[in-house]
């Protein structure tokens, strides 16, 4: 039996331009002050100090830093949460990741990020084309990822994903695969690649309600992912899980947590953790931590766990989660494995939906496990939603 472990995430809130897309817990802070950057690491880590209990006599498996922007962190800040991490956990983590910014890194650091224990970078490349990049809101140019990356294998790191976006407005399917083509170039060990999410509040997301934004249409969007993965798996990267792709050996150890439902503490504002089941709470908790800063930090320093808003999951939601989630990776949903966490296969509770979606030619069936068909996979959205 697998030795019990967790994963720990840091979500550093800073950045120095908002884009226009996103939707998560982000402050502007141009520049990250001294004192304000002193400040986030004492809540941090007093956080931490009152959160590892939950997750105690747990091994540590992986430590991700994503924001926001975590790489405006001076490397000692880094140093630090790290190394209040790995004295409140035993063992040594499988994987270390610092999400970079292309447009504000400062090559100048890599070397001491890598010192601190930093083993993996993702890199907010998203595309390699200034048009795009521009109409994304970007901060950055083609020539600043290439800055980046190639500053990052100088500094020694052997294992770097880049992240790149599709459907963004006005993009082609021609530019699509010259944004691949750019990316293989590099070799990197692994690829996130995601479709242009348009979430309400954003101001993306306000002007396509208002029909101001122009983006490609559903069919477009299906060729683009379509040409994603085709290019990807032909130069040898496995795709296996929707938005993630990577070489032999280097799929994700963090995020493979989300997917798997594995235990995951989070740290900082805005950040979500997924508790340990435990005999009170058979299928975990999720706390939500406060998405500005002021109520965060004053929840940590009140004691009261952060003012996180915790969610007790039911047996039902366990379960829907369970489905698909799996099926967001290439491995699929095993049927023996859910049938003893729930007592019974997912045919027992979802048959309905699992017919419609087998006949619909969206979902494979087979005794053992459940897996999205390719034309499952690019139209994931609606398959998952049928399980909600």
């Amino acid at each position: 039996m697998l030795e019990p472990d967790v994963g720990v995430y840091v979500h550093v809130p800073f950045c120095e331009r908002i884009c226009p897309y996103c939707d998560f817990a982000v402050i502007r802070a141009r520049p990250l002050s001294p004192e304000d950057e002193s400040a986030y690491l004492d809540t941090l880590c007093a956080e931490l100090h009152a959160r590892a209990g939950a997750f105690e006599g747990r091994r540590l498996a992986s430590i991700y830093l994503g924001g926001g922007t975590p790489s405006l962190l001076q490397a000692r800040s880094v140093e630090r949460i790290l190394g209040a991490i790995r004295g409140a956990f035993p063992g040594d983590p499988e994987e270390t990741t610092l999400e970079v910014n292309p447009s504000t890194l400062e090559t100048a650091r890599l070397p001491d990020f890598r010192v601190a224990g930093i083993d993996r970078i993702s890199l907010g490349a998203q595309s390699f084309d200034d048009t795009t990049l521009r109409r994304l809101g970007r901060g950055h140019r083609a020539s600043e990822v290439h800055r980046s990356f190639e500053a990052c294998r100088a500094a020694g790191f052997a294992n770097v994903s880049l992240d790149l976006i599709v459907a963004a407005p006005g993009q082609t399917l021609t530019e699509v695969e010259a944004d691949l083509v750019a990316a293989l170039a590099y070799a990197p060990e692994h690829l996130s690649v995601y479709e242009l999410s348009l979430e309400p509040g954003t101001p993306f997301g306000k002007a396509a309600a208002r029909g101001r934004l122009q983006r490609p249409g559903e069919e477009e969007a299906v060729a683009m992912l379509e040409c994603v993965e085709a290019r990807l798996c032909a130069a040898g990267y496995e795709r296996y899980e929707i938005s993630s792709y990577a070489r032999p050996g280097h799929r994700s150890v963090h995020n493979r947590r989300y997917w798997q439902r594995l235990p995951v503490l989070g740290l900082g504002m805005g950040a979500v953790s997924s508790d340990p089941p435990s005999p009170r709470h058979p299928f975990g908790l999720r706390r939500s931590n406060p998405r500005e800063l002021a109520p965060y930090s004053e929840g940590v320093a009140a004691g009261d766990g952060a003012g996180a808003q915790v969610e007790v999951l039911g047996a039902r939601e366990a379960r829907a989660e369970a489905v698909f989630l799996a099926l967001r990776t290439g491995d699929g949903l095993d049927v023996e494995l859910f049938a003893g966490e729930f007592g019974a296969p997912p045919r027992h509770f979802f048959a309905r939906e699992l017919d419609r979606l087998t006949a619909d030619g969206l979902l494979e069936e087979a005794p053992d496990a459940l897996r999205l068909t390719p034309r499952g996979r690019m139209l994931s959205d609606s398959v998952f939603a049928s399980f909600l």
